[in-house]
C-alpha cells in the first residue's frame, strides 16, 4: 500500500475497553484456557514465539500464569529485518517472566529458500511487492516451523499470538503466526490486549509500542493495513461483528464510507484465512 493511501486517526472513535471486573473475569477466562488446552492435548507445557511485541507479551503472562514459568518455552526469532530494539525488548520479557528461551537466528535459514527460489531474487526485487510480500511470510512461516520442532520435541503445544482484529482482516500469514494449536487472546480486539495487558502488569512501553509485524525493514500493522487500529477495531465492532449498516457506522463513528467499505474488503478477502482448505462437495455417483 503505497503512503498516499494510509488513513490514520486521531483518537479512538469507539471506546471499547473492559471494565475492572470484566478484566478480571476475562484474564481468570484465557488462564484456565491455556490450562485446559494444554490439559486435554496430554502436554507438558507450551511454546510460543516472542517479537517484543504486545500480542505475545501478553500470550506469555497469561501463560505463565496458567502453567508456571517451567511449562512456557519462548523463541525469539530475529532475521535481518527485526530491529535490535525488539528483539531485546523479547528477550527481557522472557527474563523477566523467568521462562526458558532461546534465540534462534532465521537468516540462514531464509538465505537457503531465497537461494532455492526458481526466479530472480535480487536485492531490488525482494524489497518489491509482490516478492517482498513472499519473502517476508516465509520468514513468518520458518518461525511457525521451529516452534513445532521444539513444541514436537518437548511435547508442548503452540500457543498463536493473534488477536480478534488480525484474525477479522487476515492480517496474518497463513500457515506462519496462524499455524497454532490455539489462540489465548483471539477474540480481544488491539484496544483490548493493550489495556489488558496493562492489566496484567506488562510494561507501559511495551503497550505502548508501535505495532509491527516486521516483515521488511520499516514495516507497521497500520501503514500496511491502511488505518490505525482504533478505527479498525470501531468498524469491526458496529459493522462486522456488530449490527449497524454501513451508513450507521459512518453515522456512529464519523468515519469515511471508505474506510469501512475497507474494512469489509479485508474481512471478506481473508475468509480463506479463518476456514479449513475447501474441498469439492461430494458427488452422489
Amino acid at each position: 500500500m503505497s503512503e498516499e493511501s494510509v488513513i490514520l486517526e486521531p483518537s479512538a472513535p469507539l471506546d471499547l475497553r473492559l471494565s475492572e471486573s470484566e478484566l478480571a473475569a476475562t484474564r481468570e477466562h484465557v488462564v484456565s484456557f491455556v490450562q485446559r488446552t494444554v490439559d486435554r492435548a496430554g502436554a507438558d507445557g507450551a511454546v510460543l514465539g516472542l517479537s517484543g511485541g504486545i500480542d505475545s507479551t501478553l500470550t506469555a503472562h497469561l501463560a505463565v500464569e496458567a502453567l508456571g514459568p517451567d511449562a512456557v518455552h519462548g523463541l525469539v526469532m530475529p532475521s535481518e529485518v527485526n530491529t535490535a530494539d525488539n528483539m531485546s525488548d523479547a528477550e527481557r520479557v522472557a527474563r523477566d517472566l523467568d521462562i526458558e528461551y532461546d534465540v534462534i537466528d532465521i537468516g540462514p535459514i531464509f538465505d537457503a529458500f531465497v537461494a532455492a527460489f526458481p526466479g530472480d531474487t535480487s536485492d531490488d526485487r525482494l524489497e518489491t511487492d509482490p516478492l517482498r510480500t513472499a519473502a517476508g511470510n516465509v520468514r513468518v512461516r520458518i518461525r511457525a516451523v521451529l516452534d513445532y520442532f521444539v513444541a514436537n520435541a518437548e511435547n508442548r503445544i503452540v500457543l498463536g499470538t493473534g488477536n480478534r482484529s488480525e484474525a477479522l482482516t487476515g492480517y496474518f500469514t497463513k500457515y506462519g503466526d496462524g499455524a497454532v494449536d490455539c489462540h489465548p487472546i483471539g477474540n480481544l480486539y488491539k484496544q483490548q490486549v493493550r489495556q489488558l495487558a496493562t492489566h496484567v502488569g506488562v510494561d507501559d512501553d511495551l503497550v505502548t509500542k508501535t505495532p509491527s509485524a516486521e516483515m521488511w525493514l520499516g514495516q507497521t500493522d497500520e501503514e500496511e493495513m491502511g488505518l490505525g487500529y482504533d478505527t479498525l477495531d470501531a468498524i469491526l465492532a458496529l459493522h462486522v461483528d456488530g449490527p449497524l449498516s454501513r451508513d450507521a457506522t459512518v453515522r456512529a463513528l464519523d468515519v469515511t464510507a471508505e474506510q469501512v467499505d475497507h474494512v469489509v474488503d479485508l474481512y471478506e478477502t481473508s475468509a480463506h484465512k479463518r476456514a479449513m482448505p475447501p474441498s469439492p462437495d461430494p458427488l452422489h455417483l
